[in-house]
């Protein structure tokens, strides 16, 4: 009974849902949205923008026709071993009005000469190209991004910068729209980029329904960006962490502005041990200071200096272990 009732309730919602989506520039013809998929694609890149498309409806129509394609049509392992049957194979797909281009596994797709020229042929045709996440790379190779702005996954930023010279590389944005090619940052950055389609072609309305059958706090001028968070100047002692093999994150958590992560460490060294072989790893970092054991002074890519602290307390209740904290703050002008 319980079941019914939900299952009703869900019918409504949908109902509802459509009866709102109307939107003044799309008559509801139903583009055609191809969206590319290969070995080790990862599974929220492709099927977040699909789900969301998918939400989209004008005049009681769906807007967009979504499918999938690759260069086989033999089942596709995505990067969690979601296996997958591509819709089409290059080349026999409807024409895109949209193309999207997920990350994942893309270095060795990077030299499919076949998936490479469909990226090319189809880029140029269709009114918008959306990547998320490292599919950026995909436009680069491509050279679509030259001149223009993007954005890609946050640990990744550095070496789009060093693949597309000719862009303006950005971390502090959740996508980037050109016009015609949009990029979206990493994971479920690809369901804003979506959201942020619909919106230029359907209108803010049926984006806004859209997000909201889909139960999802959209938030389009929030400036929530993954790479611009305070942790990446943490990212020398993230490593040198995960040479303990025993550890536990206990609070990971920050701002743009400041950044504290602990974890509980089991480990037979001293206290003073630990803090030395944590502080050594940020001894390779450009223009970082030390100002003490365990306290750095690093510069920050926009002009800004930051401040880092690392502390070894003893766990309670553990006669070997320690909770270590990382520390890190914007310093004042």
């Amino acid at each position: 009974m319980k079941r019914t009732v939900v299952r009703a309730a869900c019918l409504l919602l949908a109902v509802a849902s459509t009866a709102l989506a109307v939107g003044p520039k799309d008559g509801g013809g139903g583009r055609n949205v191809a969206i590319l998929i290969f070995p080790g694609v990862q599974i929220i890149d492709y099927t977040g923008p699909w789900e969301v498309l998918g939400h989209a409806s004008v005049g009681g129509r769906p807007a967009f026709h979504v499918y999938t394609v690759s260069d086989s049509a033999d089942p596709i392992t995505t990067s969690m071993g979601m296996s997958v049957n591509p819709t089409y194979r290059f080349g026999q797909e409807p024409k895109p009005d949209l193309i999207v281009l997920p990350g994942g596994n893309v270095d060795p797709q990077l030299v499919n000469p076949a998936l490479m020229r469909w990226v090319r042929e189809r880029a140029s045709s269709a009114e918008l190209v959306l990547s998320v996440c490292n599919g950026a790379f995909f436009l680069a190779k491509a050279g679509l991004l030259d001149g223009l702005e993007a954005t890609t996954f946050a640990g990744l930023i550095d070496e789009l910068r060093l693949a597309a010279p000719k862009t303006r590389v950005v971390s502090d944005k959740r996508f980037v729209d050109n016009g015609r090619i949009i990029t979206a940052a990493g994971l479920s950055s690809g369901i804003d980029g979506a959201l942020h389609v619909i919106e230029r072609l359907c209108g803010r309305g049926t984006a806004q329904v859209a997000a909201v059958s889909l139960e999802y706090d959209w938030r389009p001028d929030s400036g929530y960006a993954r790479a611009s968070l305070a942790d990446k100047h943490l990212s020398p002692g993230f490593d040198a962490i995960r040479e303990f093999p025993s550890r536990t994150v206990v609070r990971h958590e920050g701002t743009r502005d400041r950044w504290e992560t602990s974890w509980r460490v089991q480990t037979d060294a001293s206290a003073a041990a630990v803090l030395q072989k944590l502080d050594r790893a940020f001894e390779g970092a450009p223009g970082a200071v030390r100002l003490a054991v365990g306290s750095w002074r690093l510069p920050g890519d926009d002009g800004t200096t930051w401040s880092e602290s690392t502390r070894v307390s003893p766990a309670e209740g553990k006669s070997t272990g320690y909770v270590v904290t990382m520390t890190v703050a914007r310093s004042p002008k």
